[in-house]
């Protein structure tokens, strides 16, 4: 339906341009919102402990078990944002969620595998700041949970900026 209407306060208003203006953002910030929650879910609740534990191993083990994480993160992500979709009525362009999921998946793998991690950091001035903590006693209170939870946040901002 588009065209003019008028409002309760007798203005024009364009309907297409008022759909386009208020269902974009709302759309993101949906999007935004679901994707932040399904990461937690997908890294705290779905990831095994074993893989928690390996993923950082050197190795095709630690390799493994990372690759696994991830496999079970993306389709954590990519079920819980079609569930929240369908829901909401929205719908997403396939070519964009693919490519959000393939950035999301691969970021997601560099810095779980630890040294990655480490070398970033180092990179950016946080060499002191990663290796703050005991990851056996506090895994969750450490520099580097800090700055892995960071870098998949940042990305999953411009993943749903791409997907939505």
């Amino acid at each position: 339906m588009s065209g003019i209407r008028q409002t309760p306060t007798s203005f024009p208003v364009i309907v297409d341009a008022m759909t386009t203006a208020t269902t974009h953002p709302v759309t993101y910030a949906v999007t935004l919102v679901t994707a932040l929650v399904a990461h937690h879910v997908a890294d705290h609740w779905i990831q095994t402990g074993t893989q928690a534990e390996r993923k950082q191993d050197p190795g095709l083990a630690g390799t493994w078990a990372a690759a696994r994480h991830v496999l079970t993160y993306t389709a954590t992500l990519s079920a819980i944002l079609a569930l929240v979709a369908w829901r909401t009525g929205i719908t997403y362009d396939p070519r964009r969620a693919a490519l959000a999921a393939l950035i999301t998946a691969i970021t997601h793998f560099i810095v779980d595998r630890g040294y990655s991690l480490k070398w970033i950091a180092d990179h950016c001035g946080k060499g002191g700041f990663v290796r703050l903590g005991n990851r056996e006693t506090a895994p969750a209170g450490t520099g580097a949970y800090a700055l892995d939870q960071g870098w998949h946040l940042g990305w999953l901002l411009i993943a749903t900026l791409i997907l939505a």
